[in-house]
């Protein structure tokens, strides 16, 4: 046993100690962090390092702001463990302010430099922060936890009601993350607009407009931290609430929305199949749209149903399944016996999921192909071409961080009999063509050969890049001239 380990224990054990906590149940991880402070490393992930102007490799931070980020983590992490415990703000600022104990050492800092009184500020907002996440969410145990929780959120997606086109293209955005997050192995995800937007088969308009009007203030969705770069948005899918209700108030009759809607309060529908299905173009907007695809869904659940038990199931108005059912017969999808209706036998092979002849109890003929459908509803090519547009969007994008990461100083537009010109700021890093390799390097004028720690920009110009550069324009600039002062004399 380490002298660490036996100070800890002893800390860990002392009626003071425990006179801090209380009642509060904190596990072995968070006293060891209390008391020893982060002796693995856990919280010092990207705390002493970036990204460095190229955008690919990692430079070190200062060690005063490496160490202020670990600090602050550290901080972070035992408010959530005190507050998950139970524990108060009091609780949190006693334990933070001992002398003794190294988890709070960033905190005393703070008390140091800023008085009491701005310490006692930074714990309250760290505590605020602390209880609103774990108010919001709870601690998993295991990967298997994990896909349990997912399990369940899935069938709280598949018997909940998604009222109105709003609704339905909720549930494409919502199963989208639902299929980020069982690739990612938890509720904790990472998704852009754009990636979100091919998965559910929606514009990004139509998705912002379903996130700020359905999933983030019905508790479904929640944003940890907005995307940039080359980083997506870091997002956490939940389950709201029992009492939350889909269905948007006022009401939109052009979105078929009702303040007393036919509908049942539960749903009983495949997301699974929803998801393979959502992103052809056989199910966009001006398709077969929505409705097909949660009465498609609620089938394949379960065959051999009316048009009134749809209703209920699918979460559709009677008018919308009626004229859906027809749709979705005129391409041989679905099937009609008497009252009931069924999914055709190999309506849906071209997605991996089959129908026998003896499940169903009905032999029909082949449905139309998918693309087909698409092509009669003048939607064919859609997904292609919005997946170029975010492409292209994408590399705009990337062209925008190249020129900041290559230092780019602001062009000056002026206004001359009515015209905007674009005059340039004079730069002294301009070098000659001969002294550009293909590759982007700068050729030395007196050997030949690429002269080390400097780079071509996109437009052309000089820069120099060192293991700590992040210097301004100006001082790229002056490093510039005396390196081509040095290069001149030498020729």
């Amino acid at each position: 046993m380490t002298d660490s380990t036996h100070h800890a224990l002893s800390l860990r054990n002392s009626t003071e100690f425990r006179g801090i906590v209380g009642r509060a149940q904190l596990p072995s991880a968070a006293t060891d962090l209390i008391l020893l402070g982060d002796l693995t490393g856990r919280y010092a992930t990207g705390s002493y390092s970036r990204l460095a102007s190229d955008g690919r490799s990692l430079i070190l931070r200062g060690d005063r702001q490496g160490a202020a980020e670990h600090g602050h983590r550290i901080t972070a992490a035992i408010a959530c463990h005190v507050a998950r415990a139970g524990g108060t703000v009091d609780q949190l600022t006693q334990l933070l302010l001992h002398p003794e104990h190294e988890g709070g050492r960033h905190t005393r800092g703070i008390a140091l430099r800023s008085g009491q009184t701005g310490a006692l500020d930074y714990i309250r907002r760290v505590w605020t922060s602390a209880s609103t996440a774990v108010g919001t969410t709870f601690a998993l145990g295991s990967r298997h936890e994990a896909y349990e929780l997912l399990a369940a959120l899935r069938d709280r997606i598949e018997t909940t009601p998604w009222r109105g086109e709003r609704g339905r293209t909720a549930l494409r955005v919502l199963r989208a993350h639902l299929n980020f997050a069982e690739i990612a192995g938890g509720p904790l995800h990472h998704a852009s607009e754009r990636q979100t937007a091919e998965e559910a088969g929606i514009s990004r308009t139509t998705l912002r407009a379903v996130y700020e009007t359905v999933l983030k203030p019905g508790g479904w969705l929640r944003r940890l931290r907005v995307g940039h770069g080359r980083e997506g948005s870091t997002w956490y899918v939940n389950t709201p609430p029992s009492r939350f209700r889909t269905t948007q108030y006022p009401p939109d009759p052009a979105l078929e929305e009702w303040t007393t809607p036919e509908t049942a309060s539960t749903a009983d529908i495949d997301s699974t199949v929803l998801a393979r299905l959502m992103d052809h173009d056989a199910f966009a907007h001006n398709a077969l749209g929505s409705a097909a695809l949660v009465i498609i869904s609620a089938l394949h659940v379960r065959q051999d149903q009316t048009a009134g038990e749809l209703v209920g199931t699918a979460s559709v108005s009677r008018a919308t399944t009626y004229r859906t059912l027809k749709r979705l017969a005129d391409h041989g999808l679905v099937q009609r016996t008497g009252g009931t209706w069924a999914l055709a036998p190999r309506a849906l092979e071209g997605f991996g999921i089959r129908l026998s002849d003896a499940e169903t109890g009905h032999t029909a003929a082949p449905a139309q192909g998918w693309d087909r459908v698409a092509e009669q509803h003048g939607t064919s090519g859609v997904g292609a071409q919005r997946k170029a547009l975010h492409t292209a969007e994408r590399a705009a994008y990337q062209a925008a961080l190249d020129r900041l990461a290559e230092h780019r100083s602001r062009a000056v537009v002026i206004v001359r009999d009515g015209r905007q010109v674009l005059v340039p700021a004079p730069r002294p890093d301009e070098i000659p063509p001969t002294w550009r390799a293909p590759d982007g390097h700068v050729l030395d004028p007196t050997t030949g050969r690429p002269a080390d720690g400097w780079r071509v920009a996109t437009d052309g110009r000089l820069i120099l890049i060192t293991p700590s550069d992040q210097r301004s324009y100006d001082e790229l600039a002056a490093a510039h001239a005396e390196a081509l002062s040095e290069w001149e004399s030498v020729a």
